[in-house]
């Protein structure tokens, strides 16, 4: 589900800062090491999956550099999906890092300057509540929130389609002339993918609803009806509708049979 890989951005010259390390892969953090030659200053995270933090620890001890995120995997809830964490839903087996801590937090608009560089963190959830994204210039380096090549897994309690969305607008008035996912290619036109991305959300909810008017369905039964994929990937599908389906929960556009959950049954109101 990462495509070719995990990006890792340095950025500066005198003083380097170093977005998403990647997995604990030795030849990876080699790499980096080797590229900014002694350089590296500050550690920044998007956010605590193992694809991005689980090689936090090794860059940390080679540099000495500290380590910002918005602090662990589970933070940044939103008040909905704390209730639902608290029911027991657990998230979807997506490579949560629940040990990961930074040493320095980072909220919505904090500022981290060096000799040659200016970064802003923005507070970006949707795909994990503890998500940022960091401007440079008229860049943002956006994580998992916005990709090229595929739609973002968004997958409760740590996935949010409500945040989601919000952090899309929030990235569209903030209007970057370039943005740069953690998985992919850059993206070059970013009103044109964020609009994209924002309709294909809106059309899976639609679909979800034509669905249900067939009748009460669970979203395993909802994500085989609507999806035309591989079986390896009908877990993530299935997580992915679930979350839709709480968004619509949310607005009282449909009723769950119990308590939400992953095996819930939901009808339309």
């Amino acid at each position: 589900m990462t495509g070719p890989g995990t990006n890792s951005f340095l950025i500066g010259e005198e003083e380097v800062a170093v977005i998403d390390p990647g997995p604990d892969d030795p030849a990876h953090i080699r790499a980096i090491l080797d590229t900014a030659e002694g350089r590296i200053s500050h550690i920044l995270l998007t956010h605590a999956h193992l694809d991005h933090s689980a090689g936090v620890a090794r860059l940390a001890q080679a540099t000495g550099a500290p380590v910002f995120a918005f602090g662990p995997a589970i933070a940044g809830r939103s008040p909905t999906m704390e209730r639902l964490a608290a029911t027991g839903l657990v998230a979807g087996g997506e490579g949560i890092d629940t040990a990961f801590q930074p040493d320095i937090t980072l909220r919505h608009g904090e500022v981290l300057q060096s000799s040659d560089w200016t970064i802003e963190a923005l507070h970006t959830p949707g795909h994990i509540g503890s998500h940022l994204s960091f401007r440079l210039d008229d860049a943002i380096f956006c994580g998992d929130l916005v990709m090229g090549w595929s739609t973002t897994l968004i997958s409760p309690p740590e996935g949010d389609l409500v945040d989601f969305l919000r952090s899309l607008d929030l990235l569209g008035r903030l209007a970057p002339r370039i943005l740069y996912p953690a998985h992919g290619d850059p993206v070059a036109n970013p009103p044109q993918r964020l609009a994209e991305l924002a309709a294909h959300r809106r059309a899976r909810s639609a679909q979800i609803m034509a669905a249900l008017s067939l009748g009460p369905q669970t979203a395993r039964d909802l994500a085989a009806r609507i999806y035309d994929i591989p079986p390896a990937l009908v877990p993530a599908a299935e997580r992915n509708v679930l979350a839709h389906l709480l968004a619509l929960w949310d607005l009282g556009a449909v009723l769950c049979e119990g308590p939400p959950a992953a095996g819930a049954v939901w009808r339309i109101a």
